[in-house]
């Protein structure tokens, strides 16, 4: 692990701690600087989903369809 000193807003620190419920500023930093990498990885990740291709047999099998728990397909 790397030792970093940086000076760091105090305010926008405390809202940061409110706002993920962190409890040490190291974990504040470390989520904004995992989130800053999932925002930036997420259009690529969108993309690949949008490009992806599917065989007939694939977009042609049969659906199953569920009841949402505490539900019953009885009650009516």
């Amino acid at each position: 692990m790397t030792v970093t000193t940086i000076d760091l807003d105090q305010a926008v620190l405390d809202t940061a701690k409110e706002l993920t419920g962190a409890r040490t500023n190291r974990d504040v930093v470390n989520r904004a600087l995992q989130t800053l990498i999932a925002v930036r990885r997420q259009p690529a990740a969108v993309e690949r989903i949008i490009a992806r291709t599917f065989t007939d047999e694939q977009t042609e099998a049969a659906v199953e369809h569920y009841d949402a728990p505490g539900s019953s397909s009885d009650e009516a």
